[in-house]
């Protein structure tokens, strides 16, 4: 099963899960978050599935995150207010992002990640 592998070419975290990816043989179909955001009905759909808070989607280590003075004011956002804003902008979500059918990991834990196999 070919996994969607969702990144920034010049995150190195992006680049150690690839490398893993590649090491591991997982087949996988990447995606640059830049260039192509995730959507609100995706975001919406691998929330879900992933079982974790939308808050952990949000990428809080980032430049826009901290322009847009997101520490206070994400919180008081809507669910559905948090998706649209994520939907906005692939620099604020957090990656990687892989996808394996009914799996989704947000981040890159090597320890997680041995799911994929």
């Amino acid at each position: 099963m070919k996994s969607l592998f969702i990144c920034y070419p010049k995150c190195t975290t992006c680049a150690k899960a690839r490398k893993w990816l590649n090491e591991n043989a997982i087949d996988y179909e990447e995606r640059n978050i830049k260039e192509e955001n995730p959507t609100y009905d995706e975001l919406l759909k691998w929330i879900s599935l992933s079982d974790k808070p939308i808050k952990k989607f949000l990428n809080t280590s980032g430049m826009l995150y901290r322009q847009m003075n997101l520490k206070d004011s994400f919180s008081t956002m809507t669910p559905d207010e948090q998706i649209e804003l994520l939907a906005t902008d692939g620099m604020l979500v957090k990656r990687p992002i892989i996808i394996q059918g009914g799996l989704v990991l947000v981040g890159f834990k090597e320890s997680e990640w041995q799911q994929l196999k």
